[in-house]
Formats: structure tokens, C-alpha cells, sequence
């Protein structure tokens, strides 16, 4: 199985963590983001990661190239006038995928307990059960309350909405006519996709994977989702939720 980490964000809000160690690299309980990740993809059954890099990138390679574990293939796609943000990264790394099967994706500052055996069976149980094959993308979704979210409704994404603390709606997208009811859910980071997104995907240069889903279900194709809300998680992005993590997380 092939999974991805996004890796090269510059961790503006670790700082000053960040400001010489590159945000895949800050140390939760001793080890490095970078490698919490790689356990959970390599337990899951990946034997192929790309990890995408862009400030501080000789730093990950030296680490990589130090801890890679045996029997697994550790690729680096370095965006050298990046990052690229997600989708942009991802369609950038589009030549070291081999591309027969799914892809596990996975955000580097994202520690979860969330069974990622669990989304790959859903996804696959998702193509399985859908005989016009639209199924592109499984994503771990919440209900915690973002002010950011994503929309979905019977048949998968729906569009995306974002709300000021007051709850009131700052703006929103819908990319086609609704089926059935609508639901609010914040986005996991963490995800499966399948291998045809790369010749459907119509952009290029930098742009955020939300935007690439949206284009997706625009045209047609099926991104479904599935509810972790019951497993923790963090999103190691500031300070605050490092200590947390590191507090919580064993």
C-alpha cells in the first residue's frame, strides 16, 4: 500500500520551534512528528511513503535517511520554491506513485488514534458497493465545532462553508444540487484517495486539496465521507496543542 505525508507546511505557528527545525521534525515525547506518522502508516500496511518537503528539507532527508524503517520505501518530493500546500504537493508528487491502488494521506502535524485500517476498509468498501465507480477520495471527518468545515449530503461532498465565532456564516460553496440532507463536518486530515485523481485533476501550481475535492465533486465524482469524531485527535499546530499532545498522547 502507498500513503503520503504533508510534510512541507513551515510550522509558522510553532514558532519559534520552527525557526531552524522544519515543522515535520518538532519532537512529541521524544520522537518527531515525522516519525509518529510513518509508525501509524507503516502498522497500517504501507510499504511506500512520499514525503513532501520544502524549508529545512536536507534536515528531514538526513532524518529519513536514518529511520526509515526495513522493508518500507521512503521517497522525498522536495518543492523547492513551495510548499505547495496540499493539492499542489500531492499532484507534484503524482510521478513516485506506482498507481494500483488506494493512497493513505496524512497530515505531519496530525497524532490520532483513529484506526487508519478502518478508513482504507471503508474506502474499498465504498468502490465496492458503488457499481458507476464515481468513489474518489474517502475522508476522515469531525464534529468539533470548526469554524471551517466541509458539506456533504447522501451522495458525499456537497461544498464548504466557513463561520465567524458569532456562528453566523461568512461564506460558503455548494458545487451541485443537494441529495437529501445536509451535514457540517470539520476535516480530519487524514484521508484516502485513488490513484485516477492525478489525470483528473485540472490545476496546477499551488492550491489546498478542499479546493481540488470541490472540483472533484463538481464534475461529478464521489468524495464520501467517514465519522472519526469518536477517536482523539490533534492537530499539533501551535504550542498549546503540543503540550497537550504530548500530555495526552502515549
Amino acid at each position: 500500500m502507498e500513503a503520503m505525508i504533508f510534510a512541507a507546511g513551515e510550522g509558522t505557528r510553532l514558532r519559534p520551534l520552527t525557526d531552524g527545525t522544519p515543522k515535520a521534525l518538532v519532537p512529541v515525547r521524544g520522537r518527531p512528528l515525522l516519525g509518529h506518522v510513518m509508525d501509524r502508516l507503516v502498522a497500517a500496511g504501507a510499504t511506500r511513503i512520499v514525503v513532501n518537503t520544502c524549508r529545512h528539507a536536507e534536515q528531514v532527508a538526513a532524518w529519513v535517511g536514518g529511520h526509515t524503517p526495513p522493508g518500507v520505501e521512503v521517497l522525498l518530493a522536495h518543492e523547492p520554491d513551495g510548499p505547495y500546500e496540499t493539492g499542489g504537493g500531492l499532484l507534484a508528487a503524482a510521478p513516485l506513485f506506482r498507481g494500483d491502488g488506494p493512497i493513505l494521506l496524512h497530515n505531519v502535524d496530525v497524532l490520532s488514534r483513529i484506526p487508519l485500517d478502518l478508513m482504507l476498509a471503508a474506502h474499498r468498501a465504498g468502490r465496492e458497493g458503488a457499481a458507476d465507480g464515481r468513489l474518489l477520495a474517502t475522508l476522515g471527518v469531525q464534529d468539533r465545532g470548526a469554524e471551517r468545515v466541509l458539506l456533504f449530503d447522501d451522495d458525499g461532498l456537497l461544498g464548504r462553508e466557513t463561520r465567524g465565532r458569532d456562528g453566523a456564516v461568512r461564506d460558503s460553496e455548494r458545487v451541485r444540487e443537494r441529495v437529501g440532507a445536509e451535514r457540517r463536518w470539520s476535516f480530519a486530515g487524514i484521508h484516502v484517495v485513488e490513484p485516477a485523481i492525478f489525470e483528473l485533476c485540472e490545476r496546477t501550481g499551488t492550491f489546498s486539496i478542499r479546493t481540488l475535492y470541490l472540483d472533484l465533486a463538481r464534475q461529478g465524482h464521489r468524495i464520501q465521507p467517514l465519522d472519526v469524531s469518536a477517536y482523539e485527535w490533534f492537530e499539533v499546530g501551535t504550542p498549546g496543542r503540543l503540550a497537550e499532545a504530548e500530555a495526552r498522547l502515549g
